[in-house]
């Protein structure tokens, strides 16, 4: 039990620590690279709550896929940081007021635990009383009942945002040679093969 404690602690703290270099840090290879230290000890927690499924997802998905994307991505710009840092003064109120929101947001959140005294029994909930059941199991049986229309909202908002995300990105220019998927399948042979004649001792 001792040594439970002990690597709660432990990864809960570099976690954190972790989390507050992301945002702090100046060099944003450095945030990406402490963002993957932050996935890496938050799945040793859900490791320590019995969750493997949900470390084993963080670690393959965020870890395999979404931050080394990042670090591409982020390595790949020229992020000019002089230009970056010019609007800060311009844009501190707006953040101080999102700060100021999200600390009284995150002190209720702290505070129903003790407020509300069923709150913990709320947050045990979603365990399913059956007795040799897997993660996985239990996991999809929550989500996939109780949370049904949540998750499909969840799914369509990121449908969403990919949708944007290529509407936004997805420029026409002039002069840049597009792939075209329709003119590509009804090509004839006709069109793509030449046939020529050569005589002896002649060239194309």
């Amino acid at each position: 039990m001792i040594i439970q404690a002990l690597a709660f602690y432990l990864f809960a703290a570099i976690t954190v620590a972790s989390a507050f270099m992301v945002i702090a840090s100046r060099n944003p290879v450095h945030s990406v690279l402490f963002l993957i230290l932050a996935f890496f000890n938050a799945a040793g927690l859900f490791v320590l709550m019995g969750a493997e499924f949900l470390a084993m997802i963080l670690v393959i998905v965020y870890v395999g896929a979404v931050a080394v994307l990042f670090l591409f991505v982020v390595m790949m710009l020229d992020i000019n940081f002089v230009e970056l840092r010019q609007g800060f003064l311009q844009y501190l109120p707006i953040g101080g007021l999102v700060g100021a929101i999200l600390l009284i947001e995150l002190a209720l959140v702290l505070g129903s635990w003790a407020v509300a005294p069923a709150a913990q029994q709320v947050a045990m909930d979603p365990i399913p009383p059956i007795e040799d059941v897997t993660n996985t199991h239990a996991l999809g049986a929550v989500l996939y009942t109780k949370y049904i229309y949540l998750f499909q909202g969840a799914g369509l908002i990121l449908l969403v945002a990919m949708i944007g995300a290529i509407v936004l990105t997805l420029r026409s220019r002039p002069g840049v040679r597009r792939q075209n998927i329709a003119e590509q399948v009804s090509r004839r042979r006709e069109d793509a093969v030449a046939i020529k004649k050569v005589e002896p001792g002649q060239g194309i």
